[in-house]
C-alpha cells in the first residue's frame, strides 16, 4: 500500500472500469454460505475475537426518540463496553477495551461530544438527508458543514440511490466528491443502501464509484431498509475494496451496518473480512460495525464464557 495521510484520496472516474464490471450472483451467494463454516473460533479464541469486535464497533443510536439522558448513557456504555469483572476474569482488565466511535444524528452530536469529552472516542454524525438522501444537494453538503461545527469527527453520508439505478455514475461521482470536499478532515463513510439496489452488479459498481470519489469507508446501509447488511452484499463490496485496493494501492475501509445483532453474527462478519481482505482490515481504521444491540449480546456471550451460564440480558443493558 501506498504511505499517505491514511486517506484515500480518489481517482478520475474511470467509466470504462464501471462499465466492465460483472458479478456472478450464484457464486457470490455459494460463498457467502460457505464462509461461516470455513473458521471454527471457540473458547479462548472468541473470546479475543469478541473483545474485538468491540474495538470496532461504532455504537449507535438513530431513533426518533432519543434524548440527551439515552445519549450521555450510550456514551457511558462506550467508554466502558464491558462490566470490570469480566475483564478482569478475561484478564484482559489493562487492554484499551472501548468501542471505535459513537454514532448519532446531528441534533445529539454536541450532547455526544461533551459525554466522550478527554475519551478519544470520535462522534460519528449521519449526514446529506438521512436514510433517505432525498434533499437538495447544496443542503445535503450544509448537513455535513453543520455537524463538523457542532464536533462530529467523522461523517455517515447516505448516496442519491437513483443515480446508481439509473446508471448515472458521473453524477453519483460529482455528488461524493462535493460530500468529500465538505468533510475536510473528517472521515466519510459512504452508505450505499445495499438492499435498494437492483443488482449485485450495481453493488460493485457503485461501490467502485464511491471509492474513486475518495470515500474512506463503504458501508452497506442505514439500517432503516428492508434489507441491509447481508454476506452475498458484503463479499461484493469487499472484492471491490480489495480490485481498487490492487489497481491504486490505496486502501478502503468497510462498514456493514443494520440486522446486526449477535455475536455469531459479528464473528462471521469479521471472518469475511478476514478471508477476503486480510487481517490488516480488522482493525477501526478500515472495518466497523454499525451496531445498537450487538454490544449487549457480545457481553452476554463473554460471560458465558467466564461463568459457563448465559445471563439474562437485563445484566446488560445498553441505556
Amino acid at each position: 500500500m501506498k504511505t499517505h495521510d491514511g486517506r484515500n484520496p480518489g481517482i478520475p472516474l474511470d467509466l470504462s472500469w464501471v462499465e466492465a464490471a460483472r458479478v456472478n450472483r450464484s457464486a457470490v451467494e455459494r460463498r457467502s454460505a460457505t464462509l461461516p463454516a470455513r473458521r471454527s473460533v471457540k473458547q479462548a479464541w472468541q473470546a479475543a475475537w469478541l473483545l474485538r469486535a468491540i474495538t470496532l464497533m461504532d455504537l449507535t443510536t438513530l431513533q426518533g426518540d432519543d434524548t440527551p439522558g439515552n445519549v450521555q448513557r450510550l456514551c457511558a456504555k462506550a467508554r466502558r463496553p464491558v462490566r470490570s469483572d469480566l475483564l478482569v476474569a478475561l484478564g484482559a482488565r489493562e487492554l484499551p477495551i472501548c468501542v471505535a466511535a459513537v454514532c448519532v444524528y446531528h441534533e445529539m452530536v454536541p450532547v455526544a461530544v461533551k459525554a466522550l469529552a478527554g475519551s478519544n472516542i470520535p462522534v460519528a454524525a449521519v449526514s446529506t438527508g438521512f436514510p433517505a438522501g432525498m434533499t437538495p444537494l447544496d443542503l445535503r453538503v450544509k448537513e455535513i458543514e453543520y455537524a463538523i461545527e457542532m464536533g462530529a469527527q467523522e461523517i455517515d453520508i447516505v448516496i442519491s440511490r437513483r443515480h446508481v439505478l439509473t446508471g448515472n455514475w458521473a453524477a453519483l461521482y460529482d455528488e461524493v466528491r462535493a460530500f468529500r470536499a465538505a468533510c475536510g478532515h473528517a472521515p466519510m463513510k459512504t452508505i450505499l443502501e445495499a438492499g435498494e439496489l437492483a443488482t449485485l452488479r450495481q453493488v460493485y459498481q457503485a461501490s467502485l464509484v464511491c471509492m474513486m470519489a475518495g470515500a474512506d469507508f463503504i458501508k452497506t446501509s442505514t439500517g432503516k431498509a428492508a434489507v441491509n447488511a447481508t454476506l452475498p452484499i458484503g463479499l461484493v463490496m469487499c472484492r471491490a475494496i480489495r480490485d481498487y485496493a490492487a489497481r491504486t494501492d490505496y486502501p478502503v475501509g468497510f462498514k456493514p451496518a443494520g440486522g446486526i445483532r449477535t455475536a455469531k453474527q459479528a464473528l462471521d462478519w469479521m471472518i469475511l473480512i478476514k478471508e477476503e481482505l486480510g487481517d490488516e482490515w480488522l482493525r477501526p481504521s478500515l472495518f466497523r460495525f454499525g451496531a445498537s444491540a450487538l454490544l449487549a449480546d457480545i457481553e452476554r456471550q463473554l460471560e458465558h464464557h467466564v461463568t459457563g451460564a448465559y445471563s439474562a440480558s437485563f445484566r446488560h443493558p445498553m441505556v
